[in-house]
């Protein structure tokens, strides 16, 4: 399971003309399969009186991942389809794109219809600027006061995200921690308390 992936920091865009058509890449961070259809009727809404606004979206990464496609009136198979295997093929995760066009009065054909569709979103993508995504599993940590602040040293060394503090008879900790880490701090917290704390995944 891929723990680690990119995913777009941020909008961007790209625009192209092709034979006199007009094509503009928008690519999105869409962390839902929700947020990823919202985002594309977002970017469509900026340009109604484009001839077509074709899409394509990929939550999560990997065989597992939620995607979608429209060919938005185009031949079937010639912009979505094209587009989604960009994406697919890109490494990058939790995205959507919308590629649009303003006919120029030229016709393209299927084939050069698959290019440019999926040309201008490679573009874009090519310039995306990217962040990383770290998936999280989260746990529970009671320790002794004397070893809270030790405990707090090791956490930050495993990017540990530390959620929530309990402070009663001792300190508990709700904390996040990516998965890929996940065994070697449980580990680290049994040695540095001699046993008497443990990581108790919820």
């Amino acid at each position: 399971m891929t723990v680690r992936y990119p995913i777009p920091a941020g909008e961007h865009q790209f625009e192209q003309e092709i034979k006199h058509s007009r094509f503009i890449a928008s690519v999105v961070h869409a962390p839902s399969v929700d947020a990823a259809r919202a985002a594309i009727s977002a970017i469509a809404a900026r340009y109604p009186d484009a001839t077509h606004n074709c899409w394509a979206f990929l939550v999560g990464i990997g065989p597992q991942a939620a995607i979608g496609s429209s060919d938005d009136g185009e031949p079937g198979g010639t912009a979505g389809r094209p587009m989604l295997q960009v994406l697919q093929g890109s490494g990058i995760g939790d995205i959507a794109a919308v590629v649009t066009r303003y006919y120029g009065g030229i016709k393209l054909g299927s084939g050069g219809l698959v290019r440019a569709y999926g040309g201008t979103l490679q573009k874009a993508l090519n310039e995306l600027p990217t962040s990383e995504q770290v998936i999280r599993r989260s746990g529970l940590i009671e320790v002794d006061y004397s070893l809270y602040e030790q405990l707090k040293r090791l956490l930050a060394e495993y990017d540990a995200l530390i959620e929530e503090e309990t402070f009663a008879a001792a300190v508990t900790l709700l904390v996040a921690l990516p998965l890929d880490r996940w065994d070697a701090c449980a580990a680290a917290i049994v040695e540095l308390s001699n046993g008497s704390a443990e990581l108790l995944p919820l």
